[in-house]
């Protein structure tokens, strides 16, 4: 896992920052494991735009994860490590005893070869999936559900990791990579160990059309749209625009988003950090 800087060969590549992909076994994705994607373009049934920016990009096949890691008793072998074009992480193809293959997010250190088990009962090594009351204190973990047989929602993207905290009755406590920390059913699943390509945040595109090749137009900032387009746009010269407000006028900074009566908030131990001091 690790990154490379780029000589300055072209303009593209001065500021180019690469992974070196050395975790990546085959170049090959499991045929019976994908499934077309079709391009919107931001563009509705109706054809109308409504999401922007989005258009382009080079074709993609999706890969079918396994989140819900329900496969009990069955365990499973490390057949490779894989790029996926559809999320930041890396996937693993895992065969299971039972001949079956299913694709996973792939956990930081895991190894072609390595055993891997799921379901109540199974030893906290890296990779192996289970109901959260089963795991030692100070555990890292991803792919966590909210909702037993949901499947997992919470910490799923390039090396993101949730710290298990303590356990209460039928709770446990976790700490989030925003800082929160809340309560979750002991009784939903989550995978040890930390999301693998930790050091994709510290990648750079180096130039425009990579950005093109991944399927992101363009973004316009409001203060140079017109009136008709968006709230902070018009003016003569260089206008601030006001305090910063989407397209629907909704404040962007210092207003709060979560719903004020959601049944979860009960939930939560300590709020997020926040970003601004108030």
């Amino acid at each position: 896992m690790a990154v490379r800087r780029l000589k300055p060969i072209t303009p593209g590549t001065r500021f180019r920052v690469a992974n070196t992909f050395e975790e990546i076994t085959t170049d090959k994705p499991e045929k019976s494991l994908l499934v077309p994607i079709k391009k919107t373009g931001g563009r509705n049934n109706q054809g109308r735009m409504t999401m922007r920016y989005i258009g382009g990009g080079h074709k993609r096949k999706y890969r079918i994860i396994d989140f819900k890691r329900n496969k009990a008793g069955v365990a499973g072998e490390v057949l490779s490590v894989e790029y996926d074009p559809n999320r930041t992480a890396f996937i693993c193809l895992v065969e299971y005893t039972d001949g079956e293959k299913r694709y996973i997010l792939a956990p930081a250190g895991v190894k072609v070869g390595q055993k891997i088990e799921q379901g109540p009962g199974v030893a906290p090594e890296i990779g192996n999936a289970m109901p959260m009351l089963d795991m030692p204190l100070g555990s890292l973990i991803h792919n966590i559900e909210l909702a037993p047989g949901q499947g997992g929602r919470i910490c799923r993207s390039a090396g993101s990791y949730a710290q298990l905290m303590a356990k209460e009755g039928k709770y446990v406590a976790i700490k989030l990579p925003s800082g929160e920390s809340r309560l979750v059913l002991g009784s939903c699943f989550a995978t040890i160990g930390t999301v693998s390509n930790s050091e994709h945040i510290q990648e750079n595109k180096g130039k425009a059309g990579r950005s093109r090749w991944l399927g992101r137009r363009p973004r316009v900032r409001p203060a140079a749209m017109n009136p008709v387009d968006h709230p902070m746009g018009g003016g003569e010269g260089r206008n601030k625009g006001g305090q910063a407000r989407s397209r629907n006028l909704i404040y962007s900074q210092g207003q709060k988003t979560r719903a004020p009566k959601k049944g979860t908030s009960r939930l939560i131990i300590e709020r997020r950090k926040s970003k601004r001091n108030k």
